[in-house]
């Protein structure tokens, strides 16, 4: 075969974050933390941003560990699907 037919792809972000939710269908929200310097003070800021994710198998429970890859528009919010679970939250019932 030839190399001439295959079709790059450009390289996708991946990100690692925490399920803080999963009220819809096939959705959770994944929240991921970063540091920042303050502009004027150089102290580090913690800021998190929360995205909505593709989950497609609905697998992701409260609290897992998720990598969460960008992908094409799925509907008005969602911009990412999930590539993997890296840890699985414990489950504690009351």
């Amino acid at each position: 075969m030839s190399e001439n037919n295959t079709v790059s792809r450009n390289s996708r972000k991946v990100l690692t974050g925490t399920v803080i939710s999963r009220t819809g269908d096939k959705t959770i929200k994944v929240a991921y933390s970063y540091k920042i310097p303050h502009p004027m003070y150089k102290k580090e800021i913690k800021r998190k941003t929360v995205i909505h994710v593709h989950d497609c198998d609905n697998k992701c429970k409260l609290g897992d560990s998720v990598e969460v890859v960008e992908t094409r528009p799925l509907s008005k919010l969602k911009r990412w699907r999930l590539s993997r679970i890296i840890n699985s939250a414990v489950e504690i019932r009351g």
